[in-house]
């Protein structure tokens, strides 16, 4: 039993590196898919770029969306703020606010990146696209000292209609593949480059030490656990006295409920103060002591969501 605890808690103390190595496989497999199944370059110099940039920056930019759309922090960020402007920008802060969405949109560009490398590291969707591009110096590059057969042949070269011989073709093809290759791993290494650069950057400006910032991590994902436990109890209790009132026609027994006021309060965007030591919007709430209990008593409807918001 311990030891099936040490290797459970070994895998939830390493979920996200577990969680980046499972996108990196799903990535991988989903380029091999895309390559053997779906994408048939058509070999004309018309439509050779478009279509390869397409299949190249085309699933990077839906898992960029993705990305962005499945981040709680970005919804948290800017639920409401046509309605409260203010939400963007507190206390005329908008470089907090800037600040917390480059962080959203850097965690977004994971799977973006990881898709642009194993798609240029096999080199199908790149020597498709440049081999569709009519600009000389592209030309120049592939065809020099080469007979004018290689201008006119050259978006030919990644099907098997080429005219030119198997050498040519052949040198072609690996002059298409080291030059994406190249490229694939300098994403890579510019990556990894930025990455160590705005985690030093990140840590050399904390307001906390190493440790205190290990806590803090691990209380945040803790609260966020326990939030969705606890409201989703928390609601299976409301739905229930609700449906009891209704079903037995009685009167509702009360239900303490936090007010609109307060659930804005703890949906703020955090910053840490050394005077104050709290980790987390909620926590700095609960410990105030002018707390507002006062329930809304008017019901607003949303009509284009349909539901009600008190």
């Amino acid at each position: 039993m311990d030891n099936f605890q040490t290797v459970l808690r070994f895998f939830m103390n390493q979920k996200a590196t577990i969680g980046y190595s499972f996108m990196a496989l799903l990535t991988i497999g989903g380029e091999r898919v895309f390559s053997m199944v779906s994408f048939q370059c058509p070999c004309n110099h018309d439509q050779n770029f478009a279509y390869g940039l397409t299949f190249l920056l085309g699933p990077a930019g839906v898992l960029l969306i993705l990305g962005l759309f499945f981040s709680t922090r970005l919804w948290r960020l800017y639920t409401g703020c046509c309605l409260n402007p203010m939400k963007l920008c507190p206390r005329g802060n908008c470089f907090g606010s800037l600040r917390v969405f480059m962080n959203i949109f850097s965690g977004a560009c994971v799977a973006p990146i990881m898709w642009l490398c194993v798609a240029l590291l096999n080199g199908t969707f790149y020597e498709c696209a440049v081999s569709g591009l009519d600009d000389n110096l592209v030309v120049d590059l592939f065809c020099k000292n080469k007979t004018l057969k290689c201008r006119e042949e050259l978006a030919r070269v990644p099907c098997d209609r080429s005219k030119l011989t198997a050498d040519e073709r052949m040198e072609l093809l690996l002059m298409f593949r080291a030059q994406s290759q190249i490229l694939g791993w300098c994403i890579i290494i510019i990556a990894a480059f930025v990455g160590l650069l705005g985690t030093c950057y990140t840590n050399c400006r904390s307001k906390v030490s190493y440790l205190q910032l290990t806590f803090w991590k691990r209380y945040v994902e803790k609260e966020k656990e326990c939030f969705d436990t606890f409201a989703a109890d928390y609601a299976n209790k409301l739905a229930e006295r609700n449906l009891h009132s209704f079903f037995e026609n009685n009167d509702p027994a009360p239900f303490p409920f936090p007010n609109h006021r307060a659930w804005e309060e703890i949906s703020a965007l955090h910053t840490f103060s050394r005077s104050e030591q709290y980790y987390s919007t909620l926590q700095r709430y609960v410990e105030r002591t002018d707390r507002d209990f006062t329930p809304e008593k008017r019901p607003v409807l949303d009509v284009e969501h349909g539901i009600e918001m008190h």
